[in-house]
């Protein structure tokens, strides 16, 4: 059987050697980046300082200095065999987009010479129209522009210099994830600097910073080719859970198989190369699930990394005869896959303004941004899950290992206390904390605070972890710009709306801090019911949640509906991040994504079921028929009805169960037909979630049923047991 070959292929692969560096990782790290050690060795010194300074002060690079930046930037590349360029930008698909064009002109003699200008540097012109755009632009408006993202350095990939860059169209709308998230970074780092100047007038800029997770499947090739549902879909639309998985929890964290750790230096190796600082490694809870994390860096260039790695570990782990699984839940019974994005602000003076500090000073500006956190996540918590939902995280959401889909803030004991406290407490007002050490803490003045001693809570979808913010909710496959603009934008009209009620109160004569403490006092109270630092998972938090008027809407298409709500367009507007036109046209995007993947799978699982499995069941239930005939010739009427009652109760099951799947086929099919004859795409995808999923699931319970029935030797696809143990 094809199957057995495969299977066996597979258990037969060994890890691929890889060439181990001579160098520490230091001497090769950022090799393939246009990083400032590269841009101090390949551009005039003039051209060096302008080209830094307009990225330190986020001011736009003067267009005389762009055609000096080529040509070191084509000398540099040209140095480290690239032989093509080209505009890297990231279109709405979650994926990234580029088209390579090579070094060369004509040189008027019959030849070529190699050029590369500022203008093509800065400034290009792609035929886009295929991208997803949601109704901006018709398919005959092929015309868009890419424009170079300064703040983030140029690499070269395969031979090729890839520059950062946005994607708007011909009429200025986001075509892309960068442009509206640098608009949000933009936005959080005007409105947080306002309020960080109260507590020190230094501070120029609030940077917001991102440590993606990244996890991840590996699945042998051979096994992976031999099923067409994760070819198709990244995802098994069917298999019976294998009789052991993740039960013993004895993967998570354990020791690496080495075929895995092959890969994983080798990943590493290349991430350095590419100035990803990938640092951390490890098995995940669920069998060959793994997860890779970096240093802390500046979210646009962290989201690039992320963005860069998505496509580098597909590469790197083919030489290893492995495919990567980035969906969000590729296997049914175990553990999926996220992109913990943990998020912090940080000014330019070196502050982080989630980290309590050793003065008063600090630790009450600590507070403010706390809370003010608090207020942008518990006024936005709709639109907060809309911005991490897809088709595909939905299958992760609520399970037992990722947060519900109900977005609520953990902040620990110590933390929730000393809020508890201050919003019952009076201007001058001591108050006892229970603490590593007993703290006390004067309201008037606030201490040192310590709330490293506390636990996390893996059941909260926006946790608060000692220094920073984890939104665990985000999934593996998706493009951390999305919660990162959602995010980013709510805080920064949140500290907008604080730092005019402060102003406000300050006119009319009270001082600082009793300005500060009063709106703090204020927010704490009207962002209560966002606080849970209970069990996620439990049903009780799911009615509690609908009751303290949390968002709790569980279909996906509806999910979206809060990019539209009256308060995300407003907050968007006063963000300076989306226009009312753009928002309604990346609700289209997402309605349109969510539909064609659903459609996509149900194609694919149609076809399983059709082809693939029933005729192997019907033919081992003709096997089964066949002995049953053979028995009644051979044996007495009392005898057969012995022997063979076995074998006929397994024919009626396998009847029973081709007959709903057949049934359940056409149902699925009716439901795509009628669902796709609707113009508007909200209703296309309500409808496909509504009449086409319910059809899957019943389908892949019969089909799960089947699989442990009919002869393991027939059975055309590879089980789980093969699939989820690396050998």
């Amino acid at each position: 059987m094809l199957r057995f070959k495969v299977v066996e292929e597979a258990f037969d692969r060994k890890a691929m050697p890889v060439e181990i560096p001579v160098e520490r990782p230091e001497e090769y790290y950022g090799k393939y980046v246009f990083n400032r050690q590269k841009m101090f060795e390949y551009l005039p010194k003039k051209t060096y300082d302008a080209l830094v300074n307009a990225i330190d002060n986020k001011e736009p690079l003067p267009r005389e200095v762009a055609d000096s930046v080529a040509a070191g930037m084509k000398r540099w590349a040209i140095d480290n065999g690239a032989r093509h360029y080209t505009h890297w930008f990231h279109p709405l698909t979650d994926g990234t987009a580029e088209k390579h064009d090579a070094f060369i002109e004509h040189d008027g003699k019959g030849g070529v010479v190699e050029e590369f200008s500022g203008k093509l540097l800065v400034q290009q012109e792609p035929d886009a129209s295929s991208f997803p755009n949601g109704g901006i632009r018709n398919t005959f408006e092929a015309r868009g522009y890419s424009a170079w993202d300064i703040s983030s350095p140029a690499f070269i990939m395969d031979k090729t210099l890839c520059i950062p860059t946005i994607f708007i169209s011909y009429t200025g709308e986001s075509l892309d994830y960068k442009t509206p998230l640098l608009r949000a970074l933009n936005s959080v780092d005007r409105a947080a600097a306002d309020v960080a100047r109260y507590f020190d007038p230094n501070v120029k800029h609030v940077f917001s910073y991102l440590g993606w997770e990244q996890e991840y499947f590996l699945v042998d090739e051979a096994l992976y080719s031999a099923r067409p549902d994760l070819v198709l879909t990244g995802r098994t639309l069917m298999g019976h859970e294998s009789a052991k998985n993740q039960q013993l929890e004895d993967h998570y964290f354990g020791a690496i198989p080495s075929r895995v750790e092959a890969f994983m230096l080798d990943l590493e190796i290349e991430c350095h190369k590419l100035g990803i600082p990938a640092k951390t490694r490890h098995n995940e809870v669920a069998p060959n699930q793994f997860e890779l994390a970096p240093i802390f860096e500046e979210t646009n260039l962290a989201n690039d990394h992320n963005l860069l790695l998505m496509s580098l570990i597909s590469e790197v782990a083919r030489r290893h005869n492995f495919r990567v699984l980035l969906h969000e839940k590729p296997f049914a019974g175990i553990n999926g896959s996220g992109k913990h994005n943990n998020w912090s602000l940080g000014t330019d003076t070196g502050v982080l303004l989630f980290a309590p500090g050793k003065t008063p000073q600090t630790n009450l500006q600590f507070i403010t941004f706390i809370v003010n956190v608090m207020a942008a996540v518990h006024k936005h918590n709709a639109l907060l899950k809309a911005s991490i939902m897809s088709a595909t995280n939905a299958h992760r959401l609520g399970a037992n290992e990722a947060p519900p889909a109900i977005i609520s803030i953990f902040l620990g004991s110590q933390l929730s206390e000393l809020l508890d406290t201050l919003e019952k407490s009076t201007h001058d007002e001591l108050i006892n904390l229970s603490g590593k050490e007993g703290l006390k803490l004067d309201v008037s003045q606030i201490p040192e605070i310590m709330v490293d001693n506390t636990d996390r809570n893996r059941t909260s979808p926006f946790a608060f972890t000692g220094n920073r913010f984890e939104f665990r909710a985000v999934g593996s496959s998706a493009n951390c710009a999305s919660a990162m603009i959602a995010l980013n934008a709510a805080v920064a009209e949140q500290l907008m709306d604080f730092k005019s009620k402060v102003d406000a109160r300050i006119a009319r004569g009270e001082d600082l801090y009793h300005s500060l403490l009063e709106e703090i006092k204020s927010l704490i109270s009207q962002s209560k019911s966002i606080h849970f630092d209970g069990n996620g998972y439990s049903d009780e938090w799911k009615e509690e949640a609908a009751r303290r008027g949390l968002d709790c809407e569980t279909s996906t298409p509806k999910i979206f509906d809060a990019y539209l709500s009256k308060a995300s367009v407003e907050m968007f507007k006063k963000a300076g991040v989306f226009s009312e036109i753009e928002l309604e046209a990346r609700n289209e995007v997402k309605w349109e994504m969510y539909t064609k993947k659903i459609q996509i799978e149900a194609r694919v699982l149609g076809d399983l079921a059709i082809n693939h499995v029933i005729p192997v069941a019907t033919r081992y239930q003709s096997i089964l028929l066949d002995n049953v005939f053979k028995i009644k010739s051979l044996f007495d009427a009392d005898k057969c009805d012995k022997i063979s009652s076995q074998d006929l109760s397994t024919i009626e099951k396998i009847s029973d169960h081709i007959t709903v799947i057949r049934e359940e086929v056409a149902k699925m099919v009716s439901g795509r037909k009628v669902a796709n004859k609707l113009d508007d795409e909200r209703e296309k995808a309500i409808a496909y979630h509504d009449n086409v999923v319910p059809c899957m699931d019943v389908i892949r319970y019969h089909i799960d049923k089947l699989e442990l029935m009919v002869d393991d030797e027939m059975w055309p696809l590879p089980k789980y047991r093969e699939l989820l143990f690396i050998r």
